[in-house]
């Protein structure tokens, strides 16, 4: 499904990626970790166009993505829900919605019918929904922008940080919903987690990044009792 193939990426002089393969096949849960400044992010960006490799392919479905600009990339059905949201705050809760969808051609029934199924998914957004997002809650507010993603129907979904900021019971029920996706809706997800533990617990294959290098790689409950991953990432 998805294929990065030994990408190089550079911010100016300063190389960010070196040589990062990361393959994902059926309807997984593929989660990347690491510390602060690994790479994560910008891994993320280059799947979605915002940033170019200057070495390296990357496949969707078997079609080279890599150098599309990031609203072709949308238009392939992937969506990535950033770290720190980045809802519309002016907007309402049920305007954001509409913006998540803005790259589908539905008809007035199909939109009324994704936003209702953003509704039961998210109950809390159908109460909120005439209300602006900045005036959300942090957990809220991270419920929208995977509402707001969810409405553009894709094939793969990318969360970044998504549990960043929040409390241990809302990362939680965050992380339950992550599962739901993937399971009731049958979307791959990659997930970029600092929680590790959490990450790795849901997901079936497991990135590890350092300084821009994929350091290892495998299946996420193997490597969570890997001595170097649970002293380095787990805790442990």
């Amino acid at each position: 499904m998805l294929a990065v193939e030994n990408i190089d990426v550079y911010y100016g002089k300063v190389q960010a990626l070196h040589g990062v393969s990361m393959k994902m096949e059926g309807n997984d849960i593929i989660s990347v970790i690491g510390a602060n400044g690994a790479g994560k992010t910008t891994l993320m960006k280059t799947v979605m166009g915002i940033n170019k490799p200057k070495n390296g392919t990357i496949s969707f479905n078997g079609k080279v993505i890599s150098g599309m600009p990031a609203h072709r990339i949308v238009r392939e059905s992937i969506v990535y829900v950033p770290e720190g949201r980045e809802i519309f705050p002016e907007m309402s809760v049920y305007e954001n919605l509409l913006m998540g969808a803005y790259s589908k051609k539905y008809t007035n029934a199909q939109l009324s019918e994704k936003v209702n199924q953003m509704y039961d998914m998210f109950p809390r957004l159908r109460e909120r929904t005439k209300q602006s997002a900045g005036s959300l809650s942090g957990g809220e507010q991270q419920m929208l922008a995977v509402a707001r993603g969810l409405m553009s129907s894709p094939k793969l979904i990318m969360f970044d940080e998504p549990s960043l900021g929040l409390a241990p019971v809302i990362v939680d029920d965050l992380f339950d919903i992550i599962v739901r996706i993937n399971q009731e809706l049958h979307i791959p997800i990659v997930l970029v987690e600092q929680n590790a533990f959490m990450a790795m617990s849901i997901s079936k294959k497991t990135y590890v990044l350092e300084q821009g290098r994929i350091v290892a790689e495998g299946a996420s409950q193997e490597l969570m009792n890997s001595p170097e991953i649970k002293s380095a990432y787990l805790g442990g």
